[in-house]
């Protein structure tokens, strides 16, 4: 597929079948966050991937959106702040951004795959903590459920080009 077809094409899922995620397609989003750049490459990010089937109610303590629970699957991107790039001039540390440029490859390929997303970073990160068991260095970036599409995309308002892009300043 051409990729900006497919960008066009990605949409957040905000109803999902019940049908299982082949495993094979699991592999493919899998390796394609793991192909993500990073910097420096050091890949200071984590993937959950957690079963929704018989974990509904504390998948609904850290977002209680009831398509958040249809999808069989929830992926979670974490970062390990202390395997990340640190710039020098400020001590920026850039594991954050690295992993959800890694959720965001793993969400390009589903959509690819015919798989649905939806990025959510509005979450509980207290209950998430919890539930998934994250290490103190370990911070959540985003969430996504991850299944079959049951719903269809609506029109994406996006801001023109032109207010977005500066040449040579600001």
């Amino acid at each position: 597929m051409e990729f900006l077809k497919l960008v066009q094409q990605r949409y957040s899922v905000r109803a999902y079948k019940p049908n299982p995620v082949e495993d094979a397609k699991l592999a493919q989003v899998l390796e394609a966050a793991r192909l993500a750049p990073t910097a420096a490459n050091h890949q200071p990010f984590r993937l959950i991937v957690a079963k929704v089937k018989g974990r509904e109610a504390d998948l609904q303590r850290i977002y209680a959106r009831k398509w958040f629970i249809q999808a069989p699957l929830v992926i979670c991107a974490c970062s390990v702040h202390d395997q990340g790039w640190e710039r020098e001039d400020d001590g920026a540390n850039y594991s954050t951004v690295d992993a959800a440029i890694a959720m965001d490859h793993l969400i390009l390929a589903a959509t690819s795959l015919g798989l649905g997303t939806c990025w959510v970073a509005a979450f509980d990160p207290i209950a998430a903590r919890q539930v998934f068991g994250l290490p103190e260095n370990v911070e959540l970036v985003a969430i996504t459920p991850l299944g079959y599409p049951a719903d269809k995309p609506l029109p994406k308002a996006r801001k023109p080009l032109a207010d977005l892009v500066h040449y040579e300043k600001w």
